[in-house]
Formats: C-alpha cells, structure tokens, sequence
C-alpha cells in the first residue's frame, strides 16, 4: 500500500472512507494548449461570441419587443424614451457588430489560411477572401433596393421576402461554388456561408438602420426639448429602419445554423473533420 501511494505523487493525498481509502485529487487536470494560433482562435472565438450575442440580442428586442411597445406609448412618453432609449442601444447596436465581424473575419482568414496550405497554393487564401466580399457586396447592393419604403407591388411583404431569399440562396451557392476545393473543410464553407450572412446584416445596421435611426433620435429629441414638429419624412424613416432590421432578423437564423454548423455539423464535405 506505501509503494502505491508513492507512486501518487504530491498531487494526491489519502483519506480513509467507508469502503476504504479514497485519493483525493488536489491538483485540476487542466492543460492549456500551446501555439498562438490556437490561443489566438480561441480568443477571436470568444470575442466573435460575446460581441455577437450583444448585437443580436439588440436585434432580437428590437423587433420582438421594442418596435412594439414603442408605438403602444402616448406620443408625448414617447418623444422622451425613444431618444433616451435608441442613442444608447444603437451604439452597442452598431459596435458590438463591428467587433463581432472584424473578429469572425480574422478567424475566417486563419481558416482559409490552412485550407490553402493544405492545397499547397496560399495565394488561394486571398483568391477566397476577395471573391467572398465581393460576392456578398454584390447581394446587399441587389438587397439595398427591396428594403426602401414603396408603394404598390414593391411594398409587397411576399415580394420583398420571396426577392431577397432567392439574393441571399443564389449568393450562398455562388460562395460554395468558388470556394469548392477537396481540402475545403467543413468550417471553411460553413462560415462561408454564415459569415457572409453576417457581413449583409453588418452593412444594413450601418449603412440603412444606423443611417435612419440617428435622424429619428434626433428629430424626436428636438421634439421633446424644443417642441420642434416631427418632420414629413419621419414616417418614412421609421419604414426604412423598420425594414432593414427586419431583413436582418430573419437572416439572423440561417447565419446562427451556419455558425454552429461549421464545428458541429459537417455537412459540406464528405470527410469529417
């Protein structure tokens, strides 16, 4: 019994139990890996995570919760909460996208980054980067359009759904196309795909809902300190944001089946990584 509880080390001690002696353990087995780009992964990872959870839950409260309860308020309640309100929300709003996408670009690269090593051509890295930012700029700007107030058929819900989800599928099977190789992994095409949902949803909080909502905390703060009246295109406005943050509520589901699908469902290839 004194050669085995030698053998244990100054990292475990014996206590006498009812059914006899019990090692403890003191010491965790806690291993941390080496190399910095797996301390780098995790880290981007991590921050991709936190950022990301905070924009889309911004998202989420806008359109299931805020918008509705918003337009529930007496008119003068509102002029004071909407500017208090949307000033704060729309700076985590908009950062906290940013960081999430700067972040997931840059774990993005590192991935590529080993798929074009393992082809043996690392220029194909910056090939699949710029043909996936080109592509995906392309789809917003052919996005951009049906996410404007219109009257008539353009206004059509089942006209704006139906347009932008045949955009972001033909975009998707563009990415997939392109980035088609036998060392693709399963991470590569995934977030291929999902990152690029990402960068679309990036470019409408800044370039539409940003844009709208920044004039309306404006023109409803002079309402509420000056008197000032609303102005003509304030509906208008509403509409646009309304509608953007929309488009990125629904594009928030695919891109978070993507996201995870990338290390925890190999669907893309044939080989499990």
């Amino acid at each position: 019994m004194m050669n085995f509880h030698s053998t244990l080390g100054e990292n475990a001690s014996w206590h006498s139990g009812f059914l006899g002696p019990v090692v403890v353990t003191i010491q965790p087995p806690i291993s941390f890996p080496h190399g910095p780009v797996t301390n780098e992964e995790i880290a981007l990872r991590w921050l991709h995570f936190v950022a990301g959870i905070i924009w889309i839950g911004l998202l989420y409260f806008f359109n299931l919760i805020g918008t509705k309860t918003m337009k529930g308020l007496e008119p003068a309640v509102r002029v004071k909460v909407f500017p208090a309100l949307m000033s704060r929300a729309m700076w985590w709003f908009r950062w906290s996208a940013l960081v999430a996408v700067l972040a997931g670009l840059r774990y993005f690269w590192l991935i590529l980054a080993a798929d074009a090593h393992n082809v043996g051509d690392s220029s194909l890295a910056w090939r699949w980067i710029g043909e996936w930012l080109l592509v995906w700029c392309v789809a917003f700007a052919l996005i951009y359009p049906f996410q404007l107030p219109h009257k008539g058929i353009m206004d059509s819900a089942w006209l704006r759904t139906i347009a932008i989800a045949v955009i972001t599928i033909a975009t998707a099977w563009i990415i997939l196309v392109l980035n088609a190789n036998p060392e693709s992994s399963n991470r590569h095409l995934s977030i291929a795909i999902g990152g690029g949902l990402g960068l679309l949803m990036l470019l409408n909080t800044w370039g539409v809902v940003w844009r709208a909502q920044k004039r309306l905390i404006a023109w409803t703060r002079a309402a509420a300190e000056q008197g000032t009246p609303m102005p003509p295109e304030a509906e208008q406005m509403q509409r646009w944001a309304f509608l953007a943050s929309r488009t990125g509520f629904w594009l928030s589901f695919p891109l978070l089946f993507f996201m995870a699908a990338a290390s925890h469902y190999p669907f893309l290839r044939s080989v499990v990584d």
